[in-house]
Formats: structure tokens, sequence, C-alpha cells
């Protein structure tokens, strides 16, 4: 476990409903690719584990990230949100000097 990336509980349990129906394992990875209108975007997707993973447990759902995207993740924090507007996985990050409105995609 690591302090450098956290998943809320409602994350996880988000998490845990999809990869079930999946039929996978409750790991979600979060990385970091170039594009979306402020320059990096979020990345989610149901993933394994790879041994140079930064790695966050919550309620026996694991979230990994990569080495590459730690540098722009690190201190994130992962949240389910649900509201009348829809419902969508969000990353708080630290080290995003700004976002666009969808919340998708950030600068640093």
């Amino acid at each position: 476990m690591t302090d450098q990336i956290q998943l809320t509980s409602s994350a996880a349990k988000r998490v845990a409903f999809i990869a079930h129906k999946q039929g996978v394992a409750p790991v979600l990875r979060l990385s970091v690719d170039g594009g979306g209108c402020a320059g990096f975007s979020y990345k989610f997707e149901l993933g394994t584990l790879a041994a140079d993973d930064a790695r966050s447990a919550t309620d026996g759902v694991t979230l990994v990230v990569d080495p590459v995207s730690l540098d722009l993740l690190r201190g994130s924090a992962v949240d389910y949100v649900e509201d009348l507007g829809g419902s969508a996985f969000k990353v708080t990050n630290p080290n995003a000097a700004s976002g666009c409105g969808c919340g998708s995609s950030f600068s640093v």
C-alpha cells in the first residue's frame, strides 16, 4: 500500500460492483494520457497489477498507477460521485494547475 494515491470508499464500492459484473479482479488502473482540452486526460480501466505500479487498497479494491503517470498524480484521490448531472469517477489532483469543466482533463 502507498499513500501516494488514494481510493475513496465510494469509488471502491463502484469498482467492486463493475468488476463483479464483468467477472474480473477489482483493480482500477488510473493513468494519464496526453490530450484532452487542458493538456492531459485521466484514463480509467479495469486492469491487472504490474510489478512497478504504485498501489492503494480500499475495501478490497486496488487502485494502481504506473510510474510515469504517478509523477503527475502523486497525492491524488479518486472518488465516485453521483448527482443530478450524472455519475463519474472524479480525481482530486493537487498537481493540477487547472482543469476543464468536465473534470476529465488537466494541466500542470
